[in-house]
């Protein structure tokens, strides 16, 4: 199943499929972003399965690069799925999914209602 734009919560969102390589960089993050630009969406809903190990050791830097690429491009990012297993290894982590869950840029959802539900409370984009 291909990334698709879907509306949750009345916000347009691109739904990363599942399956697929793991996103690494900031390079993956701008391809990611070009595609939410052209399709119209406000938000990026990434499964955390495709984001690669390093993303979750904060200390790599890679989820401060790819985040405050999407922050750049004012595009909110929204990973889905469990990640209590990083977060289980790591103050940092919880601290920074804590700090991110209470923004309005990135949050840690467990699926793609609980996402529904944020952006309907919240109405409207990221960085609105």
């Amino acid at each position: 199943m291909p990334d698709s734009v879907q509306h949750l919560g009345g916000v347009p969102v691109l739904m990363v499929e599942p399956y697929g390589e793991p996103l690494r960089s900031e390079r993956d993050a701008l391809d990611l972003i070009g595609q939410a630009s052209w399709a119209g969406a406000e938000w990026v809903a990434v499964p955390a399965n495709r984001l690669a190990g390093d993303f979750f050791r904060l200390r790599t830097r890679v989820a401060g690069e790819i985040v405050q690429k999407f922050a750049n491009y004012r595009l909110g990012l929204a990973v889905l799925g469990d990640i209590s297993g990083f977060i289980g290894d790591s103050d940092a982590l919880r601290d920074f999914v804590r700090e991110s869950n209470a923004g309005r840029q990135t949050w840690f959802v467990d699926d793609a209602d609980a996402l529904a539900d944020r952006l309907a409370r919240r109405g409207g984009g990221a960085g609105r």
